[in-house]
C-alpha cells in the first residue's frame, strides 16, 4: 500500500509543480534572449535590404543614363534624382565625382554615371554588409 501511496503522490503534481517552476524561470529568461536575437537579426536584415535597394537604384540610374532614357519620364527622373542623393556627393556625375570624363557628349556622361554610381553602389553594398555583420548576433 505504501508503494501505491508513492505512486499517487507522484501523480498529484508535486514533481510537476517543481517542473513548472523551472519551466516558468526558463520561459522568462529564454524569450528575452531569443527576442533580442530576433530583433538584432531583423534589424540586420533591414539594414542589408536598404543598402541593396540603394545600390539597385544607383545601378538603374546609371543604366538609364547609358541607354539614353527619356529624361522627361517620371520614373527615369525619380531614379536619377534619387541616385544623385545616394552618391554621397563623392561619387557625383559632375566635376566633383571620383572619376570625371570631360565633355558633354553622351559617351562622357555615360562613363561618369557608370563609374561614379557603380563605385557608390559598391560602397553601399560593402558598407551594408559590414554594418549587417556587426548588428547580427
Amino acid at each position: 500500500m505504501a508503494r501505491r501511496t508513492d505512486d499517487t503522490s507522484a501523480g498529484t503534481g508535486d514533481d510537476d509543480a517543481t517542473n513548472e517552476q523551472t519551466d516558468t524561470k526558463t520561459r522568462r529568461t529564454v524569450p528575452v534572449g531569443a527576442t533580442v536575437t530576433k530583433v538584432r537579426t531583423l534589424a540586420a536584415q533591414a539594414i542589408w535590404a536598404v543598402c541593396v535597394v540603394a545600390a539597385l537604384v544607383l545601378a538603374v540610374a546609371a543604366l538609364c543614363i547609358a541607354l539614353k532614357a527619356n529624361p522627361a519620364n517620371g520614373l527615369v527622373t525619380f531614379f536619377v534624382d534619387t541616385a544623385d542623393k545616394l552618391d554621397f556627393g563623392v561619387f557625383s556625375r559632375g566635376k566633383d565625382g571620383v572619376a570625371h570624363f570631360k565633355g558633354h557628349t553622351h559617351a562622357a556622361q555615360t562613363k561618369n554615371a557608370l563609374i561614379n554610381w557603380g563605385l557608390a553602389a559598391v560602397v553601399w553594398l560593402v558598407g551594408g554588409r559590414i554594418v549587417e555583420r556587426i548588428v547580427r548576433p
